[in-house]
């Protein structure tokens, strides 16, 4: 399963990403995340549906440091292969 994650909140300047990186790879999640211009983060991931379907959950609560407004979900915007282990992209 794969997807595309944009998470609003209070999420950058806080370690946000290395938050999501970490999840990501002790799940087995391969992708990559990166702060976008207006203040929340992108992120693409691929993985084994229960490793996703915890990823999602992880990432949608984020660390007790963020404040998560919300998280829109939808497809993945390039047929690149995602890199593997995930990635923060600055």
């Amino acid at each position: 399963m794969e997807c595309r994650l944009i998470v609003s909140g209070y999420v950058q300047g806080v370690g946000f990403r290395a938050f999501v990186r970490d999840t990501a790879r002790a799940l087995g999640v391969k992708g990559w995340t990166r702060n976008l211009p207006d203040g929340s983060v992108e992120l693409e991931a691929e993985g084994e549906a229960a490793a996703m379907a915890a990823f999602r959950r992880r990432v949608g609560a984020g660390p007790g440091w963020t404040e998560i407004e919300y998280v829109l979900e939808g497809p993945r915007r390039s047929a690149e292969p995602l890199p593997d282990p995930f990635t923060i992209v600055r």
